[in-house]
């Protein structure tokens, strides 16, 4: 069964109005504010799960661990060196 002119003619304007209505929604969504604003939402949204929560508490405190080691382990290494000084200032004398 052939179709009618105007039928045909619905048609196109409907696919037209489709088609202007998705690039202007592709349009909207590639914006750099929207795109910043949907990153922000996003991470948001991850920051408030409990299980990433618990690992970001994690590597806080390795962190933290490291850094306290390594300002620990410089004191030592500093003492050190100042009773090698002292030693040998005793042994010249």
């Amino acid at each position: 069964m052939a179709r009618n002119i105007d039928d045909i003619q619905r048609d196109i304007e409907r696919t037209r109005r489709q088609l202007a209505n998705t690039l202007d929604e592709l349009a909207e969504r590639g914006k750099p504010k929207n795109l910043v604003d949907d990153a922000k939402r996003e991470a948001t949204g991850k920051l408030q799960d409990p299980t990433v929560q618990k690992v970001l508490a994690g590597v806080g405190a390795v962190i933290v661990g490291g850094i306290i080691f390594a300002v620990v382990r410089s004191r030592k290494h500093k003492k050190d060196i100042q009773e090698v000084q002292r030693l040998l200032a005793a042994r010249v004398v």
